[in-house]
């Protein structure tokens, strides 16, 4: 099935747009301060939307009407731990990188830890943005072959090639205010598919919550794929089954780690003041929840649609012959209106370029500046840096397409629920030698080494269960709660047992902050 001719004009007047923004600002790319931080100069609020625009990415956009259209609300549970965390960001991890001697997350670490353990984070950090860059390709592909009727590898490679385009040439600056507009879009095309929605049924909104909620389909239960049937999660703690506490431990857990990667360091230190920087964390933490709980609620409305108005695509996805990420495209091109088609297949792309060009721009400055710069090719001009920066980002959109592709043709459940796992296993234990770091003055390069071994280990344990060579003793979804907890206690008991180092440690503990001002 294809688009109309209007809905075609309405997704190239977005792209238009978007690539004018990249090209326009690709003038201004002439060192790598520029090309990776913009200037420094970014307001607040400008800052949070590109925040959020690439934190709800197409992992949002798809995948979580998805899971609530098949099953309901429990990964919605995750999120609910945000906003605490961004309050704790805004108050405590930005005063490191505002005071001007950690330049960025693994610049922190080196200072703190020494080159081989920021070598490590920066590794594991990388291949973990490669995984949630193919992620979002996959889901952003899978809609454009819904719309257009090409092949999702071909899909794929637009995907990548677009959001690489304006990316690659336009820098840090393309990648904020590109986000702004396309935060701006994906909300429009949420609200839009839900306004369709509640206009197409009798009811409107009040039948969505009283079907919904007779079909237990508002709560925070799972389905059991035995019986088919929405089951009640336990409320307490367990490490071997899904419990309701357990999911806000790992939302608590994968949000910490995602405060302290490069996304938002970069994002911290491109505001124009620490004001400015706290204000965007304030945007962030206030806006994302609602619209992870729309997405939610979108899948919902489109459960109660499709009980009204089944198709086969609705009924295969329910039945579990389909993946159920095919159901909004199917949706938009079968039941949205010519031109408003078009604004929710834009939003779709929006909430995909946003993230992506986020992860292409942070893989590459964490390549330039932590590994290539510092330790593999130091000592040359700054022009060199910018031209391999822009050759690494190339580079890092290649790989997306490639990690996409793999994902296309790998079996799962829902996408989201891959995801989540994914990010438990590629956790690294990485927060937790963050928080040793700046929580104590206890240990050194060996301490937090002793960590690492320990952590990597715990890694390999956890993969070698996902592919049934041991035994299952805990639920895969909480890996990075475990490995950080690992890392942070094996960290202190090291230093406690190894020879005491005495070092200035200014700027590097939240027990040793200079009185000097936040720049």
């Amino acid at each position: 099935m294809t688009l109309h001719p209007l809905d075609v004009a309405v997704v190239l007047a977005y792209l238009g747009v978007t690539l004018a923004i990249g090209l326009y600002f690709s003038r201004r790319n002439h060192t790598t301060e520029r090309y990776f931080l913009g200037g420094r100069n970014f307001p607040g609020w400008a800052i949070g939307l590109s925040f959020i625009g690439s934190t709800i990415s197409s992992v949002t956009f798809i995948a979580y009407p998805a899971d609530s259209f098949k099953t309901a609300w429990l990964r919605l549970l995750p999120p609910l731990a945000f906003p605490l965390v961004v309050m704790l960001a805004a108050y405590a991890f930005i005063p490191f990188f505002r005071r001007g001697t950690a330049q960025s997350a693994y610049h922190y670490l080196y200072l703190r830890f020494g080159k081989g353990v920021s070598i490590y984070a920066a590794t594991v950090y990388l291949i973990a943005q490669l995984v949630r860059a193919a992620t979002i390709t996959y889901l952003l592909a899978i809609l454009l072959a819904s719309m257009t009727g090409l092949s999702v590898v071909i899909c794929i490679v637009l995907a990548a090639g677009t959001t690489a385009l304006y990316t690659v040439k336009g820098g840090f600056e393309a990648v904020v205010w590109t986000d702004v507009i396309q935060t701006v879009v994906l909300l429009a095309g949420a609200v839009a598919c839900i306004g369709f929605v509640i206009h197409a049924l009798p009811g409107g909104v009040t039948q969505i919550f009283q079907e919904a909620w007779a079909a237990q389909k508002i709560s925070f239960h799972d389905l059991n794929p035995a019986t088919g049937r929405l089951e009640p999660v336990p409320l307490g703690f367990s490490l071997t089954e899904k419990t309701a506490i357990m999911m806000l431990f790992v939302g608590v857990s994968n949000y910490v780690t995602g405060q302290l990667d490069q996304d938002s360091v970069q994002r911290w230190c491109s505001a124009r003041s620490a004001r400015e920087a706290r204000k965007s964390m304030f945007v962030l933490g206030f806006g994302a929840l609602p619209i992870w709980s729309g997405f939610m609620f979108l899948g919902t409305s489109l459960w109660v649609f499709y009980q009204h108005f089944p198709s086969d695509v609705s009924t295969a996805v329910l039945g579990g012959t389909k993946k159920a990420e095919g159901i909004l495209p199917h949706f938009i091109v079968t039941q949205l209106p010519h031109g408003l088609a078009g604004l929710v297949m834009s939003a779709a792309l929006a909430a995909a370029m946003a993230s992506l060009s986020s992860c292409i721009n942070a893989a590459g400055m964490v390549w330039i500046n932590d590994l290539y710069r510092r330790h593999l090719v130091p000592g040359k001009i700054d022009l060199h840096y910018l031209r391999t920066g822009r050759v690494t980002s190339l580079i890092v959109s290649v790989l997306m397409a490639v990690g996409a592709y793999l994902f296309y043709i790998a079996p799962t459940k829902t996408i989201l629920e891959f995801v989540l796992v994914i990010t438990a296993l590629l956790g690294g234990g990485i927060s937790g030698a963050f928080l040793f770091g700046m929580l104590t003055r206890l240990g050194d390069a060996k301490a937090v080494s002793i960590g690492i071994v320990a952590t990597v280990s715990f890694t390999v344990y956890a993969l070698l269960v996902e592919f049934r060579v041991f035994p299952r003793v805990f639920d895969a979804y909480y890996t990075s709660i475990l490995g950080n907890l690992l890392m942070f206690g094996v960290c202190c008991f090291s230093a406690f047992c190894l020879p005491k180092n005495s070092r200035d440690l200014t700027n590097l503990t939240v027990w040793d902050q200079s009185k000097e001002p936040l720049k």
